[in-house]
């Protein structure tokens, strides 16, 4: 009796695979709620220590008007963004909008060019 031969463990090269939209759309959602989950205690705190005085708001202040925290800043904002975007996309394709294939695609298209934008749209308001 002929056994089969056994398979040999492949090399899977992520950097190969190439991710449909709707993946990468997805994934970026979730990095994007990591991203807010582990900035809502750090937020919470300098909204905190901004309230509580005069001095504690100018430090805040003085302390977000450093390049470091306009970066940091403009990817929080970016993460909202599209965390809310994809959340709403995700939340229509489960009561069945935009479900089939081609929709499913423009939209997962739409929120990746969508969040940039509106991210950019925002720090420029912000910023001025």
């Amino acid at each position: 009796m002929d056994r089969p031969t056994p398979r040999l463990p492949v090399f899977l090269n992520l950097a190969q695979i190439r991710f449909p939209i709707g993946a990468i759309a997805s994934i970026a959602h979730r990095v994007a709620g990591v991203l807010l989950f582990i900035a809502l205690p750090v937020v919470a705190l300098m909204l905190d220590a901004s309230l509580r005085t005069e001095a504690g708001f100018v430090a805040v202040r003085d302390l977000l008007s450093s390049p470091f925290w306009i970066a940091t800043a403009a990817v929080l904002l970016w993460a909202l963004v599209h965390h809310v975007l994809a959340g709403v996309r995700h939340l229509l394709m489960d009561v069945g909008v935009g479900s089939e294939l081609v929709r499913a695609r423009a939209s997962a298209r739409l929120v990746l060019v969508a969040a940039p934008a509106l991210t950019l749209l925002f720090l420029v308001w912000g910023l001025t």
